[in-house]
């Protein structure tokens, strides 16, 4: 979960809110100084040194602050992205959702649900796969966290998209009996989210 800056403020030592401190005033800067091609900004250097000035348990948090403030865009996402190691790479899909991308950084998402790493496929799975992950590729991203063992309490927008959701039933039946078929347990988050198709969706209301 990402921590705000307050709360940021209030676990920091000193320094480390100095630093934090010159860092987004970096990033505020490049956000109205676009990129020249000639170089990357010095708030991105930040982005990748943040762990060692602000914590492990904060690196997170304090640059998704960064790519905020610098209104990062889909390029620059992008980038930060495809060169940034397995804790970056997890920074960036944490923070999707915070930043004005549209569909841009699917792609991203997409990306980090082919890797079996269970960090990069629970961040992949937060608020922005659930605006913007077609129905089957939210499907395949909920097997993939049954499959990874990802907690399903990961998935962002579980109950409102699995409610009602027929073809993810059959899909969960079919991987509990290939499961079972092979000797494998079947996750118990399987159950739940199957308890969930079998339940009625909504039905829309009436507009006045």
């Amino acid at each position: 979960m990402l921590t705000g800056r307050e709360e940021l403020d209030d676990r920091l030592p000193g320094a480390a809110r100095a630093w934090l401190d010159e860092a987004l005033a970096d990033a505020a800067h490049a956000a109205g100084h676009p990129e020249d091609g000639t170089g990357h900004p010095p708030w991105e250097l930040r982005f990748a040194s943040a762990g060692r000035h602000c914590g492990p348990e904060h690196t997170d948090s304090v640059r998704a602050l960064l790519l905020v403030a610098a209104r990062a865009a889909p390029s620059v996402v992008s980038r930060l992205y495809a060169q940034g190691t397995a804790a970056e790479r997890r920074a960036v899909l944490l923070a999707l959702h915070r930043l004005d991308l549209g569909s841009a950084a699917l792609p991203l998402v997409e990306d980090a649900l082919r890797t079996n790493d269970t960090r990069l496929v629970a961040a992949a799975v937060g608020p922005y796969a659930a605006t913007h992950l077609d129905a089957h590729g939210w499907r395949h991203a909920v097997l993939k966290c049954l499959f990874t063992e990802v907690s399903v309490e990961a998935v962002a927008g579980l109950t409102d998209r699995a409610r009602g959701d027929t073809e993810l039933g059959r899909m969960l039946e079919d991987f509990a009996a290939e499961r079972t078929a092979a000797g494998r347990p079947v996750p118990a988050d399987l159950r739940t989210v199957l308890a969930l198709t079998a339940t009625p969706a909504p039905a829309p209301t009436e507009e006045s």
